[in-house]
């Protein structure tokens, strides 16, 4: 029986290239190869080529996603979309991937770009009373009020992008003076940005994925930023962070943080693997944003918090492939 074709989709447009190769080169070791033959397909600037030892050895097409390898024409049976940021976790890869019918690993189109604009997905998800942060909301070339701003959100305030990921274009601003850099460093990402409140609390990632048709919460990571906050920095360089899963809190707390990523998660239709961030302030849980297409490097919260309830990142990685087999029967 011939195996079935499976191509990690890495690179992207966006700020995030180089996370996003370091994710799927785990997403691509991790994939059973008993089961399925995986290529690595990077997206750069317009040029989708399928990497063979980081060199391009075909150039894919297009039109049908097609690429000849050894002299023949493959067709990959699925796509596993690892690119964070655009246009892997906006969706436009799944509007071009639902229009050639190829089947994919991730949300679905609506549920991507929704997610990944911090401001239309925090107001969607308020209108379900989830709990989370204030904010104001604006785009380039408003004027800032920077009195009004303090007065209703006061300081420290994170300005950040609302489209983005990575803590790029991320900033805690602590005094007036402040505000303005800050969202024009924000717009070279996006071309809006929020000005959030300051939630003083414990930081939280909770993955969370659909298993064989069920939504399964993942133990949470209690994370510990060695600078001002959970910065690019802090995520990717060794030491930027203390994260201990599962995190330091009771029982009882830790099925609360479930619950709620889960109820996300289900609220936003999310499909595959995506990850649930908050702030735990006064026995609150504060969402702080969604990631539908997490880091998966081996030193991301994901495969430690699967290590954590004593999973294989294969393993896990294989029943969200199946999943996307069985829907076409």
């Amino acid at each position: 029986m011939l195996k079935k074709i499976i191509a990690v989709i890495a690179g992207g447009d966006s700020s995030e290239y180089i996370v996003s190769l370091k994710s799927a080169e785990n997403v691509f070791k991790s994939i059973d190869a008993l089961k399925y033959q995986p290529f690595m397909v990077r997206m750069r600037n317009g040029e989708w080529s399928v990497l063979g030892e980081d060199k391009a050895i075909a150039i894919v097409s297009k039109e049908d996603f097609s690429f000849t390898y050894k002299n023949k024409k493959i067709v990959p049976d699925l796509a596993f979309i690892m690119i964070h940021g655009t246009p892997g976790e906006d969706g436009k890869l799944q509007a071009y991937f639902d229009m050639i019918k190829i089947p994919y690993s991730t949300c679905g189109v609506y549920t991507s770009a929704l997610t990944f604009h911090k401001f239309y997905c925090d107001n969607f998800l308020r209108s379900f009373e989830i709990p989370m942060a204030e904010s104001l909301y604006f785009q380039k070339g408003d004027i800032i009020n920077i009195d009004e701003v303090v007065e209703r959100l006061g300081l420290p305030v994170f300005v950040k992008p609302s489209a983005g990921g990575s803590s790029f274009g991320v900033t805690k601003v602590k005094s007036k003076d402040e505000l303005i850099k800050a969202s024009e460093h924000a717009y070279n990402e996006s071309g809006d940005c929020l000005v959030e409140e300051f939630v003083d609390g414990m930081e939280l990632a909770v993955g969370v994925c659909e298993l064989k048709g069920e939504v399964v919460p993942f133990l949470p990571t209690e994370v510990i930023p060695k600078g001002e906050f959970f910065d690019f920095d802090s995520k990717y360089e060794t030491g930027g962070a203390t994260e201990i899963t599962p995190a330091r809190l009771p029982k009882e707390q830790i099925e609360a943080c479930q619950r709620l990523a889960a109820r996300i998660y289900k609220l936003l239709d999310c499909k595959g693997i995506v990850r649930v961030d908050f702030i735990l302030r006064d026995g609150i849980f504060n969402f702080l944003e969604i990631n539908t297409i997490p880091g998966m490097t081996a030193t991301s919260f994901i495969p430690q918090q699967l290590n954590a309830m004593g999973m294989e990142l294969t393993e896990v990685l294989n029943l969200v492939i199946e999943q996307q087999f069985e829907k076409l029967v």
